[in-house]
């Protein structure tokens, strides 16, 4: 009988030299989407619809959450992104993991480059972790 996969169990991999075991661990990931741009067409005459023509394909930002890591060469990625505006484009996958932690399907995102990085609010009222997140901009992504 076949079971559809589970959504917690997944892990990230990006295409970064010198990378720990810890910078594949995410709590949640999102922006796994795609859509076709439309454009729309009034023709004369015709005043019962509008035509919708397909334009290019879409895609939103991937966003990733973890615990804060305060040794982190994706991190570093990003702030050197940000701060020196060295952008250093890269392949992340996203692998959805079987029970046996045996890879089912992978996405792939091209040409990846850190958009945003920005961590929880501090309150010394509650007792949350630090939640990192980084939004990732890419031309294209591709299950494999």
């Amino acid at each position: 009988m076949y079971y559809p996969p589970v959504g917690f169990h997944f892990r990230v991999e990006f295409g970064l030299d010198g990378i720990g075991d810890n910078d594949f661990r995410f709590r949640e990931v999102s922006g796994l989407s795609m859509e076709l741009e439309e454009e729309t067409y009034n023709e004369g005459g015709e005043l019962r619809f509008v035509h919708k023509l397909p334009v290019r394909a879409i895609f939103p930002d991937l966003v990733l959450k973890r615990g804060l890591l305060v040794d982190s060469v994706v991190r570093t990625w990003c702030e050197d992104a940000i701060h020196n505006f060295d952008i250093q484009p890269i392949t992340v996958w996203v692998t959805l993991l079987n029970e046996e932690h045996e890879p089912l399907l992978t996405y792939a995102f091209f040409s990846a480059w850190p958009k945003k990085w920005n961590i929880s609010d501090l309150n010394a009222e509650s007792s949350e972790i630090i939640i990192e997140s980084l939004d990732l901009g890419y031309q294209y992504f591709r299950a494999q």
